[in-house]
């Protein structure tokens, strides 16, 4: 058995013995050495194909450490001293490992013969007699082949190090691969390995430097970067290096920086290393845009000048024919692997701002989508994987630009015809990417028309893995149109589910049931039918939910209770319906015992029958209900008092059982009509808040599953449900991979209704695990809010004024991406004071350090606007998100926003960004209602001229009427009806509310479609305010 702890093993599929072969790439052939072309022999059946020129050797990557296995030279077997060249009639320098093994017959002959065979090399080692070179190097790749059957090697490793100053390439090479598979990186020989690795780069020997550079990148150990990390990029940069060196410089940089990102200084090589992709030599292309793709994402603009180099050559290849890069060619398809690295690279930016280079990677994109429609021009299997892979990768960029609807909606038919494709892979990698062009508006109608392909799939695929990936497509491409067919089919595929993905399954059902349900009846038979069909995957959210939901909507509380009546009627019932029946039946159970069959006896009998084969905490919860019921019902009373009275429940060993029915017991033989009414009364409505269900189908589908689960492309309605789901406008376009990191806190579950008490508002929360929910917005003593103080911070970046208009008429949104950080907000605005949840993920794999965001007051700031923060966690794992709270409060009128620093360390490394807050004067606007006469009479107490701030602007955006009353809205003030001669005039005000004193504010929009021109006119008690108010609402239109 092969050991690989120090080296990875490509997925050969082995059929006869093996023998391991390290190859170097010097700049022609080595006299002796095995050929290219037997490598490629050698490698026909690996998988992933690997692509060899004739003419040129093949290359060793950093993160491959065995490149070939080539079958036994077929030669008689003579025993093991006998099988190494030089003993026979075998080619001189061809180095083979020993076959005799082959012909023992027992694991212990084995043994008993490598024994033998390490002691021989032991005394050979240690004789009086110095060995040449060649014996040396047969007895150190002897012991490697030991090693690789699986043996400890402990010696032999000095003799390895002194083949390294050999002149002869197969005693070097022999040398380089048992010190890249059997030393340790923090080995006593190290140093002595980087003194000859320094001689052979300083050789100018590109064979030697070759090999020298791929020890560096197998062992890969921190010394040997610290000692070579500064002469590598010179090498690969050097304009006399031959090619193969360059490549091996690239992929050997490649492996230090992934080791120790720190250790690799690029600042004055950046421009040099970005301009190889301009370098005649395919493989030097290759190597390089994998070097560049890893440096770009951690400083993104050091190498944005790659991209038109990138798009120059892809360009050049996707234009190409099969003919024209015949070395490079596989399967008739121009080099697919940098075709696919190229893709990958611009999906670390946005689209190209140069629209010459924009537009050509657009032509780009449409020439592969072109071929993709072309008959293949060979059927082998091969052909089709080089040609989807471009093809894939190029609808992921597609995706990541989210800017060209005729693509996006091209890509999504092309993916339509592999939904029937007979290849599985490309069954779910369509599905896959589909979910992702479902949250884009512009492919997501192109993509509902694959919906009975989708159905098909989640109810016929054989793959457990496809059929996640259909209900995921189907999860995505949900909206109002259609959300009945989809639930409907998600509920019929959950019978017969793989329990792997049936609570996932029933996450996303009751969303959709929530989100968008224009009918209570049916949100509330899906949910039922969900406990039905896979109770045990039910979790506590749902059935909160569905509580919540009912108590808070008064149309629903009567059929949920037939409802929920008529399910308990089961011979089976599983214990989440049970919860459910004794909470309802508790609260709204005198809503139906008009009828017979339906009276308290019967409910009461009902939910009885259920108590011994329940839990105990649903049988506490059935107690509470069986105590509501003595009020709702009182010809129950004695029979519930004989229950409550029963040994069985008085000296239940469980004490949440006892202390509840004692209690209870008391409660309705001690208190009066009167007093029992007041504590038993009904449950109020629960605060409006956000959903907990999507908060935990988030948390379950871990990072990456941002844009499918909050579309934020869809507009709110007024049919949804208390408490659901509020779309968030997003201010990008590219639906990045954690994309959803905007929401309210998920709302505390409630648990088992305890003995409710009649203090009105008290009783909001009783069903949380946490705190109510606090009316009040100003900053509490609780929250330990700590003040910030001034910080010695760096300018605001160059688009923080761009990206804070977003927000002038809006509260929610992404205030700031990139490839490390997503800055979301989420604000609410009352009076003068305000409270914002800012929510900062990481987009990344790599653990954020020092993590710390600070509000800082520019200038006079801090005694006109007061905000507190709350401390964050200095760590933030990749792929997380944390939760800042700010509160807020408007003293006086200001004019600047406060900045947001942000400060941490990334791969070692320290990033830091400010942005300026979303928090604007009009955000403390007031709305103020007033008629006509009152209007015009306010208008002219402000009449003078430094009271009034005017513009008269062309118009940036399309002249919609809807569109800027909305706009209007969100600036805050209140539209006034009739007050303006002209309809087309817009006529508004409010008061800025302020702690000091209350600014009043009048306006006046007057749009001229025909010049395409606006006029805006506002009147304040204040004249910075007016000036300030009108350039900030200019900017909206």
């Amino acid at each position: 058995m092969f050991k690989t702890r120090f080296f990875e093993v490509l997925p050969f599929r082995v059929t006869a013995p093996r023998t391991l072969l390290f190859e170097a790439p010097p700049p022609g052939p080595i006299p002796g050495s095995h050929s290219p072309q037997l490598l490629k022999q050698g490698i026909a059946g690996a998988t992933p194909p690997i692509l060899a020129q004739p003419r040129d050797n093949l290359l060793l990557l950093p993160s491959l450490r065995i490149v070939a296995l080539l079958p036994p030279p077929q030669q008689p077997n003579r025993g093991w001293e006998s099988d190494w060249p030089g003993e026979s009639s075998t080619p001189a320098g061809a180095v083979y490992p020993p076959m005799g093994l082959n012909q023992r017959k027992s694991k212990e002959a084995e043994i008993k013969r490598i024994n033998k065979e390490l002691a021989n090399i032991r005394s050979k080692f240690k004789g009086d007699k110095a060995l040449d070179g060649y014996s040396k190097k047969k007895y150190v790749c002897k012991l490697l082949f030991i090693f690789l059957l699986g043996h400890d090697i402990d010696f032999g490793h000095m003799e390895a190090v002194n083949l390294l100053s050999s002149n002869k390439y197969t005693e070097k090479q022999i040398g380089y691969l048992f010190i890249s598979v059997l030393v340790n990186s923090n080995s006593e020989l190290i140093r002595l390995i980087n003194n000859a690795i320094k001689n052979d780069l300083a050789s100018r020997n590109p064979t030697f430097m070759c090999l020298a550079l791929h020890c560096i990148a197998n062992v890969g150990s921190r010394e040997m970067g610290e000692a070579f990390a500064a002469d590598i990029p010179r090498i690969l940069v050097a304009g006399d290096s031959m090619d193969s060196v360059k490549q091996s410089a690239a992929l050997c940089l490649l492996r230090l920086y992934k080791a120790s990102p720190d250790l690799v200084p690029m600042g004055e090589w950046t421009a040099r290393v970005v301009h190889l992709l301009n370098d005649q030599h395919m493989g030097v292309v290759t190597a390089a845009v994998s070097l560049i793709t890893c440096l770009c994402k951690k400083n993104p603009d050091d190498f944005k000048t790659c991209i038109s180099l990138a798009v120059s050559r892809l360009s050049r290849i996707v234009s190409s024919a099969s003919t024209d890069l015949q070395d490079y060619t596989y399967y008739f398809v121009p080099a697919p692997w940098l075709s696919v690295k190229l893709l990958r690279l611009l999906q670390c930016y946005p689209p190209p701002e140069d629209a010459a280079v924009k537009g050509r990677l657009v032509e780009c994109l449409e020439t592969v989508l072109n071929k993709a429609q072309e008959p293949p021009k060979s059927k082998k299997v091969q052909h089709s994987n080089a040609k989807n892979a471009i093809l894939f990768e190029t609808i992921s960029l597609i995706i990541h630009y989210d800017s060209e609807p005729n693509l996006l909606v091209r890509a999504c038919n092309q993916l339509g015809q592999f939904l029937q494709h007979r290849e599985t892979n490309l069954r779910y990698l369509a599905l896959e990417s589909m979910c992702t062009l479902a949250s884009s508006e512009f492919s997501h109608e192109a993509v509902k028309t694959h919906i009975d392909t989708v159905i098909n799939a989640l109810k016929t695929e054989r793959d457990v893995s496809v059929r996640q990936r259909a209900a995921d497509l189907l999860y995505a491409m949900c909206d109002r149109s259609n959300a009945k067919q989809i639930v409907s089919e998600m509920l019929r595929y959950l019978e017969t589910a793989d329990y792997a993905i049936r609570e996932e399954i029933v996450l996303k059902v009751a969303i959709l049931a929530e989100k968008y349900a224009v009918d209570y009846s049916w949100y509330v038979d899906t949910i039922l039918n969900l406990i039905r069909i896979a109770g045990d995957y039910v979790s506590e959210e749902v059935w909160y939910r569905v509580l919540q939901i009912v108590t808070n909507r008064d149309d629903v509380q009567g059929y949920a209770a037939k409802t929920v009546f008529e399910a308990l009627q089961a011979p089976a019932c599983h214990e989440n319906m049970v919860k459910v029946g004794g909470y309802i039946l508790g609260e709204f159970g005198n809503l139906i015992a008009g009828d017979p069959r339906s009276s308290p006896p019967v409910q009461f009998s009902l939910l009885h029958s259920k108590f011994h084969l329940c839990s105990v905490a649903t049988r506490a919860l059935l107690l509470s209900t069986y105590i509501k019921f003595i009020n709702l019902f009182p010809e129950t009373k004695a029979t519930i008092q004989g229950v409550l009275r029963a040994g069985s429940q008085l000296r239940n060993a469980d004490v949440e059982l006892q202390q509840r029915a004692v209690e209870y017991l008391t409660l309705s033989s001690v208190a009066s009509t009167d007093v029992l009414a007041t504590v038993l009364e009904e449950m109020p409505p629960f605060p409006e808040r956000e959903s907990s269900i999507l908060a935990k189908l988030k948390r379950k589908k871990g990072p990456g599953a941002g844009s499918a689960l909050d579309d934020g492309r869809r507009e709110p309605s007024s049919h949804d449900i208390n408490g659901g789901v509020e779309p968030t406008p997003s201010t990008v376009s590219t639906p990045s991979p954690s994309a959803d990191l905007l929401g309210l806190r998920a709302a505390p579950p409630p648990a088992a209704p305890p003995a409710p008490s009649g203090a009105g508002n008290l009783l909001v929360d009783v069903f949380s695990d946490g705190p109510a929910a606090q009316p009040s917005l100003g900053p509490t003593p609780e929250e330990a809010f700590l003040s910030p103080g001034p910080e010695d911070i760096g300018p605001p970046i160059p688009e923080a004024d761009e990206l804070l208009n977003k927000f002038v008429c809006r509260n929610n949104g992404v205030l700031f991406e990139n490839q490390l950080l997503q800055i979301g907000v989420k604000s609410e605005f009352r009076q003068n004071l305000g409270r914002m949840y800012l929510f900062y993920g990481n987009k990344t794999s790599v653990q954020f350090q020092n993590f710390s965001p600070t509000v800082v007051h520019p200038g006079d700031l801090q005694t006109q606007l007061a905000v507190q923060t709350k401390r964050v966690a200095s760590q933030v794992d990749g792929g997380a998100q944390v939760q800042q709270v700010l509160n807020i409060e408007c003293l006086r009128d200001f004019l600047t926003p406060p900045l947001l620093s942000v400060r941490f360390r990334y791969g070692g490394a320290p990033q830091s960004l400010t942005l300026k807050l979303p928090v604007t004067i009009n955000k403390f606007f007031q709305p103020t209602e007033m008629a006509a006469q009152d209007f015009f009479q306010r208008w002219k107490q402000l009449s003078l001229p430094q009271q009034e701030a005017q513009k008269i602007f062309k118009a940036n955006h399309p002249m919609d009427a809807e569109v800027t009353k909305a706009k209007l809205l969100g600036f805050g003030s209140a539209l006034l009806d009739n007050v303006d001669p002209n309809p087309e005039n817009f006529v508004g005000a409010g008061i800025i509310q302020t702690k000091a004193l209350q600014v009043g504010c009048l306006l006046r929009l007057e749009p001229n479609a025909q010049a395409q021109m606006y006029r805006l006119t506002l009147r304040t008690s204040k004249e910075p305010v007016s000036r300030h108010l009108c350039e900030l609402l200019a900017q909206q239109f």
